[in-house]
């Protein structure tokens, strides 16, 4: 199980995401168009960078919806082998199937 700061921390990084990306998406654009003047561009670079850093999507981690662990995820489920697995064996998990050979 994972930290529970860690958890949260990750979940206000989303909400931050969601909350400038209409901003964010709007500097990126100005700052890559070349119609504009090079000062033009360079102030949308600026205020891009005077945006929190926690609201850059590269900055999520995706993390197990189930314990919080950060690898071994499956972006398909949201969880991590290990909660897949624990939550496959006691049938929880509909199509899966126990494989042994």
């Amino acid at each position: 199980m994972a930290k529970k700061s860690a958890t949260e921390k990750n979940k206000r990084r989303r909400k931050m995401v969601d909350k400038f990306a209409e901003k964010r998406a709007a500097l990126k654009a100005a700052a890559k168009d070349e119609t504009l003047t090079l000062e033009e561009r360079f102030t949308a670079r600026l205020k891009l960078a005077e945006l929190p850093r926690n609201s850059s999507k590269t900055r999520i981690r995706n993390r197990c919806e189930v314990s919080g662990r950060p690898r071994g995820f499956y972006r398909k489920l949201k969880m991590s082998r290990v909660a897949l697995r624990e939550l496959g064996a006691k049938g929880l998990v509909p199509g899966l199937v126990k494989s042994s050979w």
